[in-house]
């Protein structure tokens, strides 16, 4: 079941204008300059410091990068995101937009390297404004100075844009509105919402609740004109347009085979930007393609293809290309065994840019577009880290990457300069947890990499209280790349280790298939494996085992207190236990009935792999149960059964709601709760050795 992990607290929100506000001098990688004696531990309010750097995007010249700075208003309790641009350089840095409490994302520069557009909103909130200028539009400002202005007025308002190869033209995503009943009498109309009517297979998504006809499309919108003419008309989603060289063309994603809410196989297809023009399929794999993007040539189109059906969940993607005139695709990286994303050009067209996901780490990688062996560029393995995304440049790559003690910032992929330092003050005052790899070796003999914490102040030679913090996914893994989350715990004293069980990625498609329909089995005796060795090593004091995680990560917390007795205390975030139970109530109908089999007709497997609720008489551990209320992922039902179970045997327990919230808290004040809220939990059983 694949549960994601702690969302990003970053959010985008709404609009903004043009503020040059400066000129500053960017330093070098952020680090720790002050005595360890002037230093503090991280706390839980201090999420609120942490800077989001997200969506990259290089000037046509390569001189400047644009980005987004996500920053926290804590007596609003909301986050907001402005834009920035670094010269290449990182001498000079300029904020162009200063807009509290608003938002934008989504740079993007012209062409002609004189505009910067962007997404926004202004003046209103997506969900509870039917007026299009209060939506999420595209917005454009001039770089020399002055106010941003509105480009786009669409009715469901606009999800994401490019801009054509001469700069006339906008590739659009757009949902349908929502559609709302016209009230004939004002004056006896009331307030009570319509019923909720669904009749699809797919009824609910979080963060769409109830899902109806509604679909993404794709729009070629005339910037000189002001107008937008639909290309994918029909009842399917459309998505990740991109522009060919010469702007004829348009590539996209689609699943058009039967109903395309009972299977993942979406293809490429191509399209004239015209009225009524007819798409083209470019791929017929049976599983996922994705992510397109053409050739400087125009000739071809490199993307990933996803694995076979039975695997999409857990099989790793393969870089392709495919001519753009049709034709058998040529799979590039098939023999790497590796999760891949993000495949891109070169400007010469010689070579495919990508990012791979290896054991803890996550690299740009490079490879020549005829194929040949496999080149990783950034973060080097002297400096193991994250690179989350990248962009390339007439001058060469940029990155956004985060390592074990600094959050994301900008970096210049050729030689390693850090061209931003948001987070630098706060990463500067802090006493970091230290970060490393800890290696365990399973029952059966399989290896099990980790990511150990050792808290500020540690003392070799003497056990510390561990809590082990499970990811979500769980096709993800724990890598060495900054983790607020485990950052706050080790500060608290406490040994943080982060097993990459099975299911994990960055160690290949078997690795990840091997808990295929097979829920709560390796899993659990490779976190296992890992607290023995723990403990083995004289690292973990037996007595005061604590676990916790979100969504798979709480799925894995609950399988383990069900196993065995170990854990002296767990938290369980946004998780399941009762397969049964997430049958017809999540968004997960797919997977259950293509993995797990009908209930009706698969009851022992769905019985099997829910042994944490129809077995929860075995558990003695206290468990801390949290979800958001309005998580249509793994609806809020999950967390009530297992808080009650627990509760009708007097095991102490205790259930936190969080109001409003989806899958993934949004609200800064809740994700601070949540933390502090963990923090007693494990104080409270376990203690703590913080000095």
């Amino acid at each position: 079941m694949l549960r994601s992990s702690f969302n990003s607290p970053f959010r985008m929100a709404s609009a903004g204008v043009l503020m040059l506000t400066g000129v500053c001098a960017v330093a070098g990688l952020p680090g720790a300059t002050a005595q360890a004696a002037d230093l503090r531990v991280f706390q839980p309010a201090d999420v609120h410091r942490l800077k989001s750097v997200e969506n990259l995007s290089v000037s046509p010249d390569g001189d400047w990068v644009a980005y987004e700075v996500g920053t926290t208003d804590v007596e609003h309790d909301e986050y907001s995101t402005d834009l920035f641009m670094v010269s290449w350089d990182g001498s000079e840095r300029l904020q162009l937009t200063h807009t509290p409490r608003e938002s934008e994302s989504h740079p993007r520069f012209s062409p002609d390297g004189r505009f910067l557009a962007f997404l926004a909103s202004r003046g209103g909130d997506d969900d509870d404004s039917d007026d299009p200028r209060f939506k999420t539009q595209v917005w454009m400002l001039h770089l020399s100075g002055g106010e941003a202005t509105r480009l786009t007025e669409l009715p469901g308002g606009v999800s994401g844009f490019e801009w054509s190869p001469d700069g006339k033209r906008l590739v659009l995503t757009s949902r349908d509105p929502e559609e709302t009943d016209e009230k004939e009498d004002d004056e006896t109309s009331h307030d009570t919402p319509p019923p909720i009517v669904v009749d699809r297979y797919l009824f609910k998504s979080d963060g769409l609740d109830w899902l109806d006809d509604r679909r993404t499309r794709i729009y070629a919108f005339d910037i000189g004109s002001a107008t937008a003419t639909l290309l994918t008309p029909g009842p399917y989603d459309s998505g990740e347009p991109v522009w060919s060289p010469d702007g004829e063309l348009i590539a996209f994603t689609s699943k058009r085979e039967g109903d395309p809410d009972r299977h993942e196989n979406s293809d490429i297809f191509v399209i004239a930007p015209e009225l009524d023009a007819k798409p083209r399929q470019l791929t017929t794999w049976e599983g996922a393609d994705s992510d397109p993007a053409f050739s400087p040539d125009g000739k071809s189109v490199v993307y990933l293809q996803g694995g076979p059906p039975k695997y999409t969940y857990y099989d790793p993607a393969v870089v392709a290309t495919v001519p753009t005139s049709g034709g058998e695709p040529v799979l590039l990286t098939e023999a790497l065994d590796r999760f891949v994303y993000s495949p891109r050009w070169s400007e010469d067209g010689q070579t495919i840019h990508f990012l791979i996901e290896d054991d803890r780490v996550q690299t740009i990688a490079a490879i020549p577009a005829r194929g040949g062996d496999v080149l990783r560029l950034f973060p080097g393995s002297d400096t193991p880290g994250v690179a989350e995304a990248f962009d390339l440049g007439a001058r060469g790559i940029v990155a956004l990457a985060r390592f074990p003690q600094r959050p994301a910032e900008v970096y210049r992929a050729t030689d390693g300069k850090a061209l931003t330092d948001h987070n630098a003050a706060l990463v500067d005052e802090i006493d970091w947890a230290t970060v490393e790899g800890f290696e365990a070796a399973s029952s059966d003999g399989v290896s099990v990499g980790s990511i150990l914490l050792k808290p500020p102040g540690y003392r070799p030679g003497k056990p510390y209280p561990t809590i082990v913090d499970v990811h979500g996914g769980p096709v993800s893994q724990d890598a060495f790349g900054f983790d607020s989350n485990a950052q706050a715990l080790a500060a608290a004293g406490y040994l943080v280790v982060n097993p990459n069980y099975r299911g994990s990625t960055g160690r290949g498609k078997a690795f990840t298939r091997a808990i295929y329909a097979d829920w709560g089995n390796l899993e659990i005796q490779d976190i296992h494996a890992v607290v023995d060795k723990l403990v083995e090593d004289g690292l973990s004091d037996p007595e005061r085992l604590g676990i916790g995680g979100w969504s798979y990560g709480g799925m894995n917390t609950n399988y383990a207190i069900a196993s065995d007795n170990r854990f002296a205390a767990a938290v369980s975030g946004a998780a399941i236990s009762n397969m049964l139970v997430g049958y017809g109530t999540d968004q997960y109908i797919w997977q259950y009935e293509n993995e797990v089999g009908l209930p009706w007709e698969s009851l022992e497997n769905y019985l099997r792999i829910s042994y944490p609720f129809f077995k929860a008489d075995r558990i003695k551990t206290p468990t801390l149960f949290m979800c958001g209320e309005k998580d249509f992922n793994v609806p809020l039902v999950a967390s009530e059964q297992m808080y009650q179970a627990l509760r009708s045997q007097n095991v102490p327990t205790q259930l936190v709601i969080y109001p409003g919230e989806n899958h993934g808290l949004s609200k800064p004040s809740y994700i601070q709760d949540r933390l502090e809220r963990m923090l007693d939990w494990y104080g409270r059983y376990l203690g703590t050795d913080r000095q």
